[in-house]
């Protein structure tokens, strides 16, 4: 069991394969019509859960969010620097009690005022154990969180004690200890608003989300399309430049690239694999490969105590060694992957806690060492590896398959290692969520803020609700927490990177490559652009 004053978070991004494609159009694109009133159509996957930002943890249901909420702060959707959206002013003298001024001028879009009522009765249902909400981690740091969301037993409290409204446009947060950069954290969508309407009439409200962003939603067929229209109402700076987003799901993202280069989808945010030799021709300039907040990794299932052994640490180094990442991102990636020294991301950069190589030596091929780590740590458990994934985005099998034959190649066993498909991103992540599954799998991290904690804790920490392989080391809590502390950034950074250490001695999950965003749009549209957590900028969009 862990304190009060340790914390969990949960993931926007465990997945970073974004769903992709199957309701082809034929309709043109956006279906008639141009100028700021035209409608884009864009490839996406349904979403794992219903629409609560403290219940939404993954890419597909983060683009929506992304649309329709706005927080206390905004990440700028070229930097990715934190700067304030709702909130006038987010102040502290401690760096552990802070004082939230929002701006008087938001509302939702069905008309109602935001006030600092709307975050409080937000966050503390986000936090309280009885909503099981996924992303409830993400309040762990505020005061009274081990009463209202107890790691056994029943709640003994129904809201966060170190949090009170003290008039409509003033809140107060005492945190459980000091988080110095704890702001920063505020523009992920667990911390958005909710309308009276989310508690009044909660199923019609997840029939229909009514938000604050520069979108509404319209209408949404589960498995067929969601419309996402212009809300002409919208406070924010950041209007939206065209009529609305139609978002297409699709099982298959080869399909969403048909569409597009057909003239039927004007959007295409995951460029398959299989297609990255064509697109230049295809596309042109309208081809998007950009750097963004991503990793991808292999993950394990320390639930396994198969998996949880000193010798099987030596197992899964091997295993890291035996893949030949530059091999892999240049002939199937094409390089829009770069092979991952650590578990962060290029895009933090060197102040933000990025350090190339840190990993060292378990990160390098090196098929005789691979090989005798594995065998000194008692070879695979079970004989042989499985890698799940799943099927209907992403282009995983080719990676998988390219990954089995690197470590069949050093085995000398082409069954060493197999891919294990499954048919949708929800029942994989059903799987995933439900430790049923016994083998690796693929995962990974989608940047939720530009912070190296949000890479490490989410995902590593003891009983985060995105360390879905159950693995757990003091060394590593311990060193989070301190760093969490810090009040000089450049020591937080430090301490954070001696943490990552922890990981290359352990190897939780192996990194794998650091993924770019890539897209592609059709010609009827112009301004697209990807933030750095390689999500559309769907409002800059303008429609020609």
């Amino acid at each position: 069991m862990r304190g009060a004053t340790q914390a969990r978070w949960a993931a926007c991004a465990v997945a970073v394969a974004l769903a992709a494609t199957a309701c082809g159009g034929g309709d043109g694109g956006g279906g008639g019509g141009g100028g700021a009133d035209g409608i884009v159509s864009s490839s996406w996957g349904d979403p794992q859960n219903p629409l609560e930002p403290a219940n939404t943890n993954e890419v597909q249901g983060g683009k929506v969010l992304d649309m329709v909420f706005r927080g206390l702060v905004r990440y700028d959707p070229k930097t990715g620097e934190a700067k304030n959206e709702i909130a006038q002013s987010i102040t502290s003298k401690d760096s552990q009690n802070f004082t939230v001024k929002i701006k008087d001028n938001w509302t939702f879009s069905n008309g109602e005022k935001i006030t600092a009522k709307s975050f409080v009765d937000a966050w503390n249902y986000g936090a309280a154990l009885e909503n099981n909400q996924k992303n409830a981690y993400f309040f762990g740091y505020i005061d009274g969180y081990d009463k209202v969301h107890p790691d056994s037993g029943d709640a003994s409290a129904d809201t966060l004690s170190g949090l009170k409204a003290v008039d409509d446009t003033t809140f107060t947060v005492k945190l459980s200890q000091k988080f110095s950069t704890w702001p920063d954290t505020l523009g992920y969508a667990a911390f958005a608003p909710l309308p009276k309407a989310f508690y009044d009439d909660h199923d019609a409200w997840l029939s229909k989300p009514v938000g604050n962003g520069p979108y509404t939603i319209e209408s949404y067929d589960k498995g067929s399309s969601m419309s996402l229209r212009r809300w002409d109402g919208y406070p924010g700076a950041d209007k939206a430049q065209n009529g609305g987003i139609d978002l297409k799901v699709y099982t298959d993202n080869n399909t969403a690239y048909t569409d597009l280069t057909a003239g039927n989808l004007d959007l295409v945010d995951d460029i398959p694999a299989s297609q990255l030799k064509n697109v230049q021709a295809d596309l042109g300039d309208r081809y998007i490969n950009t750097p963004a907040g991503i990793i991808q990794t292999l993950a394990f299932p320390f639930y396994d105590k198969k998996w949880d052994t000193p010798d099987a640490a030596k197992v899964r180094q091997g295993l890291s060694k035996a893949i030949n990442r530059a091999q892999i991102t240049d002939q199937i990636f094409r390089k829009t992957r770069t092979p991952a020294t650590d578990w962060t991301s290029p895009v933090l950069g060197k102040d933000g806690g990025f350090k190339k190589g840190l990993c060292g030596s378990p990160c390098e091929y090196d098929k005789a060492g691979a090989k005798k780590l594995i065998e000194e740590g008692g070879g695979i458990p079970g004989g042989q590896l499985k890698i799940s994934y799943n099927a209907d985005t992403g282009s995983h099998k080719e990676w998988v398959d390219a990954v089995c034959n690197s470590i069949n190649n050093v085995m000398g066993d082409n069954k060493a290692c197999v891919g294990a498909p499954v048919g949708t991103f929800a029942d994989f992540r059903s799987q995933v969520s439900n430790q049923k599954l016994t083998g690796a799998w693929r995962a990974g991290w989608q940047m939720d803020y530009p912070l190296i904690q949000n890479f490490l804790q989410p995902t590593y920490y003891t009983d985060a609700s995105s360390n879905d392989g159950k693995w757990s080391n003091e060394e590593f809590d311990g060193l989070v927490d301190k760093a969490n502390a810090e009040t000089d950034k450049a020591k937080a950074v430090s301490t954070f990177q001696d943490a990552e250490k922890v990981l290359a001695e352990q190897m939780p999950a192996i990194p794998l490559w650091y993924q770019n965003g890539s897209a592609g749009y059709s010609d009827r549209i112009s301004g697209v652009s990807l933030n750095p957590f390689s999500v559309p900028v769907y409002n800059e969009i303008k429609v020609k």
